[in-house]
């Protein structure tokens, strides 16, 4: 239960972290800044490719993110991402909810500003992706394309602040990231009742990963009920049925059905689960709640090590340069926050996660990876500082308020 969490150590990171974000400002490297420039992703692309001749190409970049993480500024430059906004966006909405201070409505109000002149150019309704290019097995996703992966979060940060002030103009927003989500991305039948859509509007972008249709699923079925619109619901019925009949006979999920991509991680287990468990708390749908079941004791029982901390795979599918990653610490939080009560070893799990032992620097932000030798000590807003921030504040929210989830949208 949240009860065992230790709240006022949590109330403490989060008062550091919020004056370390007030000094460090809103632009960050990233995870993949490595391979942002044209010459990271050709080298990349070789490896995906070429893998024997990419690993040569690649190897640079491997070394630094092993052994000198701060060389980022070599090969990028600091950049926001709206995906982190609008996790900033809602983590102060939940603050300025629990401590009744208008300072922090007021910065979630900022990064609504952001968000709405960070929008993707080029499309007819409100929509967000990476503000770098993205080297992807498929090819390029050239910065600005829309993501189903990172849209549902900026419906979220203009759903909870519209919660708080009722501004038309948000709501107004909100539709205009609905109808993207429901008709710019494509679905391709997987059964007679179940559909995966694309990861972007693409025209040659396949569907297939398990966590995207997840997303889309939750963002149609939360705006089918604020608006009323049954034709959301639908499409969004199918993509969750697509999530269900792709669960494995062992409770877990790979991340993507294409036969290649069949590894299942820590972070994207969670994105499955919170999007079920949010799609249930809003629809009641039982078939969430047994796939939820099945996914948990999967969850607890082998994306943890023997230290009841998370674990990035459940066996590792390539060689990797980190033994600890902060999205994991950040997605385990918010899942355990949203099942709170209905799991004893999630919930055990949880106070022990929460603690973030060693992950909280002395300036108030959090490391990024524990390397096999040392720290990635490289804030980066995307990864995951962002999403941690958010993840605490949640917590915070709901121990302040455990009978009012829905009033908010959830984790």
């Amino acid at each position: 239960m949240i009860e065992t969490v230790d709240l006022e150590n949590v109330r403490v990171m989060v008062k550091r972290f919020t004056e370390w974000l007030d000094r460090y400002g809103e632009t960050s490297y990233d995870h993949q800044s490595f391979f942002a420039s044209d010459w990271g992703r050709r080298a990349k692309s070789l490896y995906y490719g070429k893998p024997l001749l990419g690993t040569l190409a690649v190897a640079p970049m491997i070394f630094c993110e092993t052994f000198v993480p701060s060389a980022r500024r070599v090969f990028w430059r600091p950049q926001r991402f709206p995906i982190a906004d609008a996790h900033y966006v809602m983590g102060f909405v939940f603050l300025s909810r629990v401590l009744g201070e208008q300072q922090y409505y007021d910065r979630a109000v900022h990064f609504l500003e952001v968000l709405k002149e960070t929008r993707s150019p080029g499309y007819q309704h409100y929509c967000w992706g990476y503000p770098f290019n993205w080297e992807t097995r498929r090819g390029t996703v050239r910065a600005g394309t829309p993501l189903i992966t990172s849209v549902p979060y900026v419906y979220e940060a203009f759903r909870e602040v519209y919660c708080i002030d009722g501004q038309q103009q948000w709501r107004e927003i909100m539709w205009s990231i609905a109808q993207h989500a429901a008709h710019d991305y494509q679905d391709f039948e997987t059964s007679a009742t179940a559909a995966t859509c694309s990861y972007s509007p693409e025209p040659d972008e396949p569907g297939g990963v398990i966590n995207a249709s997840a997303y889309r699923a939750f963002l149609l079925t939360r705006a089918a009920h604020d608006f009323g619109e049954e034709h959301y619901q639908v499409i969004a019925n199918r993509n969750v049925n697509y999530v269900l009949e792709s669960q494995n006979a062992d409770g877990s999920w790979y991340y993507s059905t294409d036969g290649e991509r069949d590894f299942v991680d820590h972070f994207h287990t969670c994105f499955v689960l919170k999007a079920l468990a949010k799609i249930e708390e809003i629809t009641g749908n039982r078939e969430c709640g047994k796939a939820i079941e099945r996914g948990i004791e999967y969850y607890v029982n082998n994306l943890f090590d023997e230290q009841g901390l998370p674990k990035a795979f459940a066996r590792r599918p390539r060689m990797t340069v980190y033994r600890r990653e902060l999205y994991d610490y950040a997605e385990c939080i918010n899942v355990g926050v949203l099942l709170a009560g209905r799991f004893p070893k999630l919930d055990s799990l949880l106070s022990r996660v929460v603690a973030l032992t060693g992950w909280q620097k002395a300036d108030g932000s959090f490391r990024a990876r524990r390397l096999f030798w040392g720290w990635d000590n490289t804030p980066m807003h995307r990864w995951a500082q962002a999403q941690l921030f958010r993840s605490l504040c949640f917590l915070l929210y709901r121990s302040t308020y455990p009978e009012s989830p829905g009033r908010t949208t959830q984790g």
